[in-house]
């Protein structure tokens, strides 16, 4: 079981690679910093500047009645980092995915994703994501 969902993150990870990708329509909320957040799952660092290593933390919660573990928190590019607070998790508890990009090299609309996998049975593997407007000022 375990070899198919590395199979399947591999795959996955391999279709996404390091390409930049148009930014998909969203509802959204404008922040006064001027990120755009329109779901827990995605976060926007709007237009910055390439160079600027970009942070970001995801809140992730354990939202089943049984205790649940993280394996790990990967990225779809070697220029974003991703951890994990906590890898163990009770019921109610909830943990920071800390993600970190490094735009240089980007110019344009990027997207990339982290995937946290858990030993969930009905959701294996939870996908966030960050995008950026990358420009050289």
């Amino acid at each position: 079981m375990f070899r198919v969902y590395l199979m399947i993150i591999l795959g996955m990870l391999i279709f996404t690679g390091c390409n930049t990708l148009k930014a998909e329509k969203t509802t959204s909320v404008e922040k006064a910093q001027g990120s755009v957040v329109s779901s827990p799952y995605l976060w926007d660092f709007g237009r910055v500047k390439q160079g600027e290593v970009l942070k970001h933390d995801f809140v992730f919660r354990n939202e089943s009645k049984i205790l649940l573990n993280i394996k790990d928190a990967v990225s779809s590019c070697g220029c974003t980092v991703s951890e994990a607070g906590k890898k163990v998790l009770l019921p109610g508890e909830s943990t920071l995915i800390k993600v970190k990009f490094d735009p240089a090299g980007y110019l344009g609309s990027v997207q990339q994703f982290i995937y946290v996998n858990t030993d969930s049975l009905e959701n294996p593997v939870i996908k966030f994501i960050i995008k950026a407007e990358v420009s050289r000022q």
